[in-house]
């Protein structure tokens, strides 16, 4: 038997809630979400933009897929903590994302992309400008410039797991820092509740439908359902940027823009780095041959022997 709350508070099941996310309940249901999906992500459109994970919501219908995206944050230096189901009291609790000037708890929920569970290191801000970490994000660096590398520890089993605590789900509580920043949360914008209310009325992003495995799993723009970059669901986990080995977790996160403008800026290619732009590695294997030639004819020059 389904059943379906919207609500603040709820008195079955509220005391073994996370208290930071007590005031962020909105849904209540005794059907445990699904897994979350595999999926490629789309490079960003444009500078500035910030990456949302994407999630299983759920209406009178059922459990339907939301794609991920790329949107512009409310004001410069906020950062997106994504939202995630909990089980408490025989029920999942929906707790929904909030925009804030650090990232706070989202379940333990491993997203990718920089969310692995707990902070956020895909990207930081410095000024007006966002950056974006190479080893966490498809970053396109010819359209893009405002990227760095920063290694990502293999220290955290990925797992596809949509929901905290109950049988099966993550283990994480929030930290102090965590429910700190629960207090100066900023809702969704209307750009991103529009991007939920259109994969609500699209049939294919239903769980009935897809069976787990949405045709549209993320889209360069919210509501780009049909843009050519979207991309649909997979099995290969290993196509994903930080995850090495089938694994990747946390190293030093960007929970806020706390580092000072230019550092680390446009860092190229290093030994740990991912593969160098389109058309770079030609370039280099011409040069690199060419250095070859002149060294060959220095070695077979008279003058040089002499």
């Amino acid at each position: 038997m389904k059943r379906i709350v919207i609500c603040l508070f709820l008195a079955l099941g509220v005391w073994a809630l996370p208290p930071a996310a007590v005031a962020a309940v909105y849904v209540s249901i005794n059907i445990a979400p699904p897994p979350l999906p595999y999926y490629i992500q789309p490079a960003p459109p444009a500078a500035d933009l910030l990456w949302i994970p994407g999630y299983w919501a759920y209406d009178d219908d059922g459990y339907y897929w939301v794609p991920g995206t790329w949107v512009l944050a409310p004001q410069r230096g906020f950062l997106w903590t994504p939202g995630y189901w909990a089980w408490g009291g025989g029920l999942y609790y929906w707790h929904g994302g909030y925009w804030g000037p650090t990232v706070g708890y989202y379940g333990g929920v491993y997203y990718g992309y920089g969310y692995y569970g707990s902070g956020y290191y895909g990207g930081r801000w410095e000024g007006d400008h966002f950056y974006y970490n190479r080893n966490a994000n498809n970053v396109n660096v010819t359209h893009i410039h405002n990227t760095y590398n920063e290694t990502i520890n293999n220290n955290v089993t990925v797992n596809r797991v949509s929901y905290n605590g109950g049988q099966g789900g993550t283990a994480a509580r929030p930290s102090e820092r965590e429910r700190n920043a629960e207090r100066e949360r900023i809702e969704a914008t209307p750009e991103q509740v529009r991007h939920e209310q259109g994969a609500r009325g699209n049939r294919e992003l239903r769980m009935s439908a897809n069976k787990g495995r949405p045709p549209i799993a993320a889209t360069p723009r919210p509501g780009a359902f049909n843009d050519g970059n979207a991309q649909p669901a997979h099995d290969d986990a290993q196509e994903r940027p930080g995850r090495r080995q089938g694994k990747s977790a946390p190293d030093k996160p960007a929970r806020e823009a706390r580092k000072p403008a230019g550092q680390e800026k446009n860092s190229g290619p290093t030994s740990k780095s991912p593969d160098p732009p389109p058309g770079e590695s030609g370039k280099n294997e011409k040069r690199r041959k060419g250095n070859d030639k002149d060294q060959d004819k220095r070695e077979a020059s008279p003058d040089e022997k002499r």
